[in-house]
């Protein structure tokens, strides 16, 4: 069973984790405003994933014998002024969510809550994924500074993500 201060903590998760959807949702749109489809295509499946991760945590909380509050979702930004600003905010971001991450997880040490613990590192293993994928194109968007013929290339190479 989950403590209380454990359920609203993964709550709050829920939250983020919804908003990490609503937020890549955004830059989708973006990207789609500006005619990146292949940049828009990767942050739509950035957002699934987002959303699949709520998921993961609203039945765990159930299965640990909690229940689910859901609470406003927090508009996110809408408007970037590169492909790299979105990237670099999305970096940020990764590394935010990773943090709260982390404090889950001590969390869950303090209150000897192993299943918790043990549950958690799902996230973190995939927070380790998320911060690099996003690193990566940072990096590589870096490299094209203005190139249009590298942005061109970079848009096809996004659209291709599975």
């Amino acid at each position: 069973m989950l403590s209380k201060r454990m359920e609203e903590a993964l709550n709050k998760q829920i939250n983020a984790e919804l908003y990490s959807a609503y937020l890549y949702l955004s830059m989708a749109a973006y990207f789609d405003s500006i005619s990146l489809d292949g940049f828009s295509h990767w942050m739509k499946l950035q957002a699934k994933e987002e959303t699949e991760h709520a998921y993961k945590i609203y039945g765990y909380v159930y299965e640990r014998g909690g229940s689910v509050i859901l609470e406003a979702i927090n508009k996110p930004p809408t408007k970037w002024d590169s492909p790299l600003a979105v990237f670099e905010d999305a970096y940020k971001h990764e590394q935010k969510v990773s943090e709260m991450i982390n404090n889950l997880v001590a969390m869950a040490r303090e209150e000897k809550d192993y299943a918790t613990e043990n549950f958690l590192q799902w996230f973190v293993e995939e927070q380790v994924e998320e911060e690099a994928n996003a690193d990566e194109v940072v990096q590589k968007l870096k490299m094209v500074k203005d190139s249009r013929n590298g942005l061109f290339m970079m848009d096809g190479k996004l659209g291709q993500r599975k």
